[in-house]
């Protein structure tokens, strides 16, 4: 199973702190970070953080990021422009 989030998670090392906080209750999941970000503001401008395990608790997962000061939502299908405003 993979779950795929966007957040606002902005360089390697918040990555990694949030990184450590899921894994201290998730030794099973892979995680990894993409912090490419775009111009955008939050949601269409992003960093997408990916999930792989058999077991995926995606609440339990975003609050663990919330909770750390990021946004974090279950990435949706959805295309965005440069003059979206949100």
């Amino acid at each position: 199973m993979v779950e795929v989030f966007i957040t606002d998670i902005q360089n390697n090392l918040q990555a990694d702190i949030i990184l450590n906080n899921i894994q201290n209750d998730n030794i099973d999941l892979k995680i990894n970070f993409d912090l490419n970000e775009t111009d955008l503001s939050f949601p269409c401008g992003h960093t997408i953080l990916r999930v792989e395990g058999s077991k995926i608790y995606s609440d339990k997962i975003m609050k663990i990021v919330r909770k750390q000061g990021f946004h974090c939502e279950i990435l949706e299908d959805k295309i965005c422009t440069k003059t979206e405003k949100l």
